[in-house]
């Protein structure tokens, strides 16, 4: 199967999912992420304990790309460590961005791989980073409060 083929199956399955996109039990973190430029909007929730993913899911709306993008996150961050995330989301932008090629590194980011191409649509970037830079800023935030106590 050629790439743009697993980009659109994996993009249909994730986007026609609800697997991910719910309300989860006392999230310690909700955190809304916005794409002003075409209005997709996501709000994260996560739970983290003793700097774990314990559980995480989104509501919102927004295009194909936003939300499957999204949802592919929240199966990649569940159970892992906030640091794992971090370094998810870090080498998710970086493949984004073209700054980060190499296959090894790439392959932690499993199906969000399917995403590698989307630089070359530059619209569209920004609806693909949505989830994963509201996931950065909501791991900083959750880290803030635990600090703040």
């Amino acid at each position: 199967m050629e790439l743009k083929e697993l980009y659109t199956q994996i993009l249909t399955e994730h986007n026609n999912s609800s697997r991910n996109k719910h309300h989860i039990e006392n999230p310690t973190t909700v955190l809304k992420g916005v794409n002003p430029s075409c209005g997709d909007e996501i709000e994260l929730e996560l739970r983290i304990k003793d700097n774990i993913i314990e559980d995480a899911a989104f509501t919102g709306v927004g295009c194909a790309i936003s939300q499957a993008s999204a949802s592919i996150m929240i199966d990649l961050i569940k159970g892992e460590p906030a640091d794992e995330a971090l370094k998810l989301a870090r080498t998710f932008l970086g493949m984004i961005k073209n700054e980060i090629t190499d296959e090894k590194q790439l392959e932690a980011l499993d199906e969000a791989i399917a995403f590698r191409d989307i630089s070359h649509m530059p619209a569209r970037v920004k609806c693909a980073v949505l989830g994963w830079h509201t996931l950065e800023n909501a791991v900083e935030k959750d880290r803030e409060k635990h600090e703040a106590k």
